[in-house]
């Protein structure tokens, strides 16, 4: 078995037996395999595609480069939520105490945010004290105690994955449905929860631009979830414009809490009731239209934020922030981004925001920049909005030292006007189960 006759069979269209594809990953995370063989076969994936077994046995490959958690010690049935990016996406601070609320057992695993995408350790360490590197023993207790625990990636699990996505983000061959798919699921698969709800964004803020190619990323997803005999289902859901009203790390956790106390409504909020009902019935059966009632019931009854501060507790959060935002909240600049049109808002590009909010310093331009978990960007207004000329049409945060200006430009560039009201759509555009 060599690298030539497998970038040669795959540059050919000729399926790839298992054992070539186990090999190849195994021998490439063990460094037999040079980068240039590697990109060069990525390449003919990206050119000629993998079929739906191909992808499967890439992904359980990529799965057992690494350590594989076990999650037979949580007591009862464990699901995983996973979204693939966006801006203003905050839906695991809320889907997860709502679904621990209801019943379901949620062990999350998160990343941190790269580029304009932020992420959910980013948020949570905008708390005083909250540890996301509890150890395992650690987690999995608090999973059984309250439903729920968020931590870091490891760095042993998938190490294949790392390894092959660095390539990929300088060889130009991230854009490639089985690839992405073998990256994302396997991460998910090596995480053992019994099922998997995913959420695919479609639209400018999202890695897949238009619908169509969301759905088949979503379609190839649950198929291999299904083949390795997980309980899957994906909603495709719109990114079009940022989530929520909040973008920046410490500003995300205070809508999360707004939301959980059940003061703000709106397109976050129904994502999040859609996301946690689809979570509740995937492993309850309990059907939808009661999933809902139960995970609406949750945030009215202040079920899910009890469970939300309790973990936050346990895994060394100061919680006192619930009662002051002030304590989080703290940025020492901000900046009214004034409108010099006057119409309905038509558009707000989600990936110019969550730039400009990288260059507020709530993000990364690489892996090794800090993070002013202060920083970020209010919308204040939304699409289908009325706006005046002069009116405030979003307000910036920041304590780092930055041109202000120059990036409300760059804000107010996202936005676009209408003679005629434009509303915004269903936040949910499909599911795939």
């Amino acid at each position: 078995m060599n690298m030539y006759n497998i970038i040669s069979k795959t540059k050919k269209r000729i399926e790839l037996e298992k054992d070539e594809i186990f090999w190849l990953i195994n021998s490439y995370v063990e460094g037999k395999v040079p980068d240039y063989q590697m990109s060069a076969w990525l390449m003919a994936v990206c050119f000629n595609s993998l079929t739906q077994k191909e992808t499967l046995y890439l992904t359980q490959a990529m799965r057992d480069s690494g350590e594989k958690l076990d999650m037979s010690c949580i007591d009862g049935i464990t699901a995983d939520k996973h979204s693939t990016g966006g801006v203003g996406d905050k839906t695991t601070l809320i889907v997860a105490p709502v679904a621990a609320a209801c019943g379901v057992k949620m062990p999350k695993m998160s990343g941190r945010g790269l580029g304009h995408t932020g992420g959910t350790i980013d948020k949570l360490e905008s708390i005083p004290g909250f540890n996301p590197c509890i150890d395992y023993s650690t987690f999995t207790d608090i999973v059984n105690k309250t439903g729920f625990a968020i931590v870091s990636q490891s760095g042993n699990l998938v190490p294949a994955d790392k390894k092959i996505y660095a390539l990929r983000d300088t060889t130009a061959t991230v854009d490639s449905i089985p690839l992405i798919c073998s990256s994302i699921m396997s991460k998910k698969l090596a995480l053992g929860a019994d099922c998997i709800i995913l959420d695919v964004k479609s639209g400018s803020g999202a890695f897949m631009k238009n619908e169509q190619d969301a759905r088949s990323l979503a379609s190839e997803m649950v198929s291999i979830a299904k083949l390795a005999g997980k309980k899957c289902r994906a909603l495709i859901t719109d990114m079009d414009e940022p989530l929520g009203s909040c973008i920046g790390n410490s500003l995300e956790i205070t809508e999360a809490v707004e939301i959980l106390r059940g003061r703000q409504k709106g397109r976050l909020y129904d994502l999040c009731i859609e996301l946690a009902a689809n979570v509740i019935d995937t492993v309850l059966c309990t059907g939808l239209d009661a999933a809902r009632t139960a995970a609406k019931t949750s945030i009215e009854n202040s079920s899910a934020l009890e469970i939300f501060i309790k973990t936050l507790k346990l895994q060394g959060g100061d919680v006192s922030f619930i009662d002051d935002y002030n304590i989080i909240n703290r940025a020492a600049q901000k900046y009214e981004v004034i409108s010099e049109n006057s119409g309905y808002i038509s558009h707000i590009d989600s990936e110019l925001i969550g730039l400009s909010c990288v260059e507020l310093g709530a993000g990364r331009k690489v892996k090794e920049s800090s993070i002013d978990s202060t920083a970020g960007i209010v919308i204040n207004k939304h699409k289908g909005d009325f706006v005046e000329s002069g009116d405030v049409i979003m307000t910036l945060y920041t304590s780092s030292q930055c041109d202000l200006s120059k990036i409300a430009e760059m804000a107010l560039s996202a936005v676009s006007f209408s003679k005629e009201q434009i509303c915004a759509g269903s936040i949910v555009l499909d599911i795939v189960q």
